[in-house]
Order: C-alpha cells, then sequence, then structure tokens
C-alpha cells in the first residue's frame, strides 16, 4: 500500500507542475505518477533522477501538490526531506532544478551532490 503524506516533504513550483503535467500528456502510456529519486553516481556520490510512473510501489511515498502526483522511495526520502522541484529557463537552456537544503556539496554539473 503506498503512503500518503500530508505535511510537504517535497515541493514542486506551479511552473515546474505544468511542465510534469505537458509532459505526461505527451506519454502515450498515461503515466500517473511522477517518481522523484535519489541514486549513488555522480561526480558527488548521489544523483537526482525522475521519471513517469503508472503506479506506486508498496514502499513509496505518495505527495499531491499543485496537480501533480509524485512518489518517492524509502531510500530517498531522507535525502529529499524539504527539498523542492523548479523548472527554469535561461539563455543556458531550460530543465527541472532540484533545490535540496540536505545537500552539502556539490559539482558544477547540477545533478551530483553529497550530504553530510
Amino acid at each position: 500500500m503506498s503512503n500518503t503524506q500530508t505535511t510537504k516533504l517535497v515541493t514542486i513550483t506551479p511552473k515546474a507542475a505544468e511542465k510534469v503535467k505537458a509532459f505526461m500528456a505527451e506519454e502515450t502510456e498515461k503515466p500517473e505518477f511522477l517518481r522523484v529519486y535519489v541514486q549513488g553516481g555522480g561526480c558527488s556520490g548521489l544523483s537526482y533522477g525522475m521519471g513517469f510512473e503508472k503506479a506506486s510501489e508498496e514502499d513509496d511515498l505518495v505527495i499531491e501538490e499543485n496537480g501533480v502526483k509524485m512518489v518517492i522511495d524509502s531510500y530517498s526520502v531522507d535525502y529529499l526531506k524539504g527539498a523542492n522541484i523548479d523548472y527554469i529557463e535561461s539563455l543556458m537552456g531550460a530543465g527541472f532544478k532540484i533545490n535540496n537544503p540536505n545537500v552539502t556539496k556539490s559539482c558544477s554539473c547540477g545533478s551530483s551532490f553529497s550530504t553530510s
């Protein structure tokens, strides 16, 4: 059974939520969830990942904000507490950015980090 949390573990800005919903609408499989996760790797030891899912897993935490249902696995929960997902558009390009208060060190690629 998925666990729905009422306090916000991870937040998503309205702009990022609109982009997620637009990308989901383009998918032929019609996903229901945005999976946000942390995995080992990258220059600083950990890296972020995001993808679409049709269903949640048993150990997933389900969060809904700005019309987007996000799922986070039990491993990633501790690394993502208080994180905010935004969508940035600049001259250098556009993409999702995760602002994470738990990060103690990151590298210039912006997707690899470590915590204390």
